[in-house]
């Protein structure tokens, strides 16, 4: 029962990712440094923004080949679902009028993201591409984490910008709100054995 709620748990995060990258999309007021970097991509190749996550999933999973690390079922996951799920729930919408409903709507984006990051990390089932090209760089190299993070955050977010992604409230906000609020769902999400322990520690987020 625990595997299968762990299974449902990792799909329904992933679902929820999807979703809640739409609504800080269709909000335009700044996304997460890798979505900047996504959205400028599809502006400039014609591509939607979910084929392009997509695509950009599988290049940096390649990435881990030299790196020696070994993609779980909730990478793998995590590239298939999240793309196809933004794009479904954009055919769905249709962008807000006005600063009071965008702004709703980025914080709605938001909360869910927390809320998506703390199921499918609890899951379990491995880390998402690009945090696993992190920690891959981490263990090869020996450097701080947090510095690699930063550095390729910082080098997509400025890519990003440069090819007309969003930067703005929303990558601020994002930046502000996602550590506390995975940090309040993800003990709440994670699925425990009989003793209470959670049954595997949680990977990084995607």
């Amino acid at each position: 029962m625990v595997l299968l709620r762990r299974v449902c748990l990792l799909y329904a995060g992933l679902t929820l990712y999807g979703v809640s990258l739409a609504l800080m999309l269709h909000a335009a007021l700044g996304l997460d440094p890798w979505d900047v970097f996504h959205q400028g991509l599809a502006d400039r190749t014609g591509l939607s923004f979910g084929t392009v996550t997509l695509l950009a999933g599988l290049v940096v999973l390649l990435l881990w080949i030299p790196l020696r690390q070994r993609p779980g079922l909730g990478t793998v996951s995590n590239v298939l679902i999240v793309g196809p799920t933004v794009d479904a729930t954009s055919w769905l919408m249709t962008a807000p009028d006005g600063l009071v409903p965008r702004l709703l709507l980025l914080a709605a984006g938001i909360v869910l993201n927390g809320v998506a990051s703390g199921a499918y990390l609890g899951a379990g089932f491995g880390p998402g591409p690009r945090d696993g090209l992190m920690t891959g760089i981490h263990h090869r190299t020996g450097r701080s984490l947090r510095g690699i993070r930063t550095g390729i955050e910082l080098s997509v977010l400025i890519l990003g910008a440069l090819l007309g992604g969003t930067v703005g409230l929303g990558t601020v906000a994002y930046a502000l709100a996602i550590g506390p609020l995975v940090q309040f769902f993800l003990p709440r999400l994670t699925p425990k054995d009989q003793t209470g322990i959670p049954t595997r520690e949680p990977q990084p987020e995607r």
